[in-house]
C-alpha cells in the first residue's frame, strides 16, 4: 500500500497534475544556485557545461528529476549564475543553495560572504522560500554556508553522519512514519554521508534519525527556510536505478515540493 501511494504521488507530479487539490498557478519560479556550486565539466561536444545539482543534468549528479517535480506543480525552473542579490532573486519564489563548492570539487570556489547572507535574508523576509541543502564536510562547504543558515536559527554541524560504505545501504536508511508536518505519507528515504543540523528559535526540526536532526525549517518575516543535511533528491537516488526498491526518495521529493509550494505567501488554497 505504501509503495502504491508513493508511486501514485510521483506519477501525478511528473504528469504535471496538481496534487491534493493544490496548484502553483504556473507563475512561480525556482532558482537553483550555480555560483556557490559552479562545477563545470567538458561535454561530448568539447564544451564546458555546468553540472552537479543542475536542472539540465540528466546524469546521476543532476537535479533533472527534482526539476520535473517542481514543473509538475507548475513551477518554472531557472538557474542563477551570479551571487544572489535581492534584485536578482526578486523574480523567484524559491531559491536553492546546494552543497557549496570546496577546492577538491572546484579549484576556484565562491564562498558565501556576509553580504550574500544579508541579501538572501532580505529576500526571504519579503516572502521568499529558501532551500538550503548541505553535505558532509568532505563533499560540501559548511562554514561559510552557516553564515546564512545561522540567521534563521539553523546550524549545519561539520560532522559525518549516516556514513555508507559501498552497498551497505542500511546505514543511510531513514524510515519516515508519515502524518508529520512535512511528510504526510510513510517513506523509506536514503541519505548517504550527511552532516547534521542544530536548531534554535525560530527554527524547528522537521525530521530526525538516530538522534540527529536532518531537516529543519524556520519562518523569517513573510518567508520560509527549509534546511536539509544532504542533497538527497538528486538523480542518483531518485531515478530508481541505484537503490534497492524499498527506497522512495522521488516520492519523498514530491511531498517536499508539495510542502514548499504551500509556504509561498501568495499561495492560494
Amino acid at each position: 500500500m505504501k509503495r502504491l501511494t508513493s508511486l501514485l504521488v510521483v506519477l501525478a507530479a511528473i504528469l504535471c497534475c496538481p496534487i491534493n487539490g493544490y496548484s502553483a498557478g504556473g507563475e512561480e519560479t525556482v532558482l537553483v544556485d550555480a555560483w556557490f556550486n559552479s562545477q563545470q565539466r567538458t561535454n561530448a561536444a568539447g564544451q564546458q557545461e555546468y553540472f552537479h545539482y543542475k536542472w539540465n543534468d540528466v546524469s546521476n549528479s543532476g537535479f533533472f528529476l527534482f526539476g520535473q517535480v517542481f514543473r509538475g506543480y507548475g513551477v518554472s525552473t531557472d538557474t542563477l549564475y551570479s551571487a544572489p542579490t535581492v534584485a536578482n532573486l526578486k523574480p523567484a519564489q524559491f531559491y536553492i543553495i546546494v552543497s557549496p563548492d570546496i577546492p577538491v570539487k572546484n579549484p576556484h570556489p565562491h564562498y558565501l560572504q556576509p553580504e550574500d547572507a544579508r541579501q538572501v535574508a532580505l529576500w526571504v523576509k519579503q516572502g521568499g522560500v529558501l532551500i538550503l541543502m548541505a553535505n558532509d564536510p568532505a563533499n560540501g562547504e559548511i562554514e561559510h554556508l552557516d553564515q546564512l543558515a545561522d540567521l534563521f536559527g539553523i546550524h549545519f554541524n561539520p560532522v559525518l553522519s549516516h556514513h555508507v560504505a559501498g552497498a551497505a545501504h542500511d546505514a543511510g536508511k531513514i524510515v519516515v512514519a508519515g502524518d508529520g508536518p512535512l511528510f504526510k505519507h510513510p517513506h523509506t528515504l536514503f541519505m548517504k554521508d550527511t552532516c547534521t543540523i542544530s536548531v534554535k528559535h525560530p527554527a524547528t526540526s522537521l525530521l530526525a534519525d538516530k538522534g540527529d536532526i536532518l531537516m529543519a525549517t524556520a519562518k523569517y518575516g513573510r518567508g520560509t527556510v527549509f534546511a536539509v543535511a544532504d542533497p538527497w533528491v538528486y538523480n542518483e537516488y531518485t531515478n530508481g536505478q541505484n537503490l534497492p526498491p524499498e527506497y522512495d526518495n522521488l516520492a519523498g521529493a514530491v511531498e517536499l515540493v508539495n510542502w514548499l509550494v504551500k509556504q509561498v505567501p501568495s499561495f492560494i488554497h
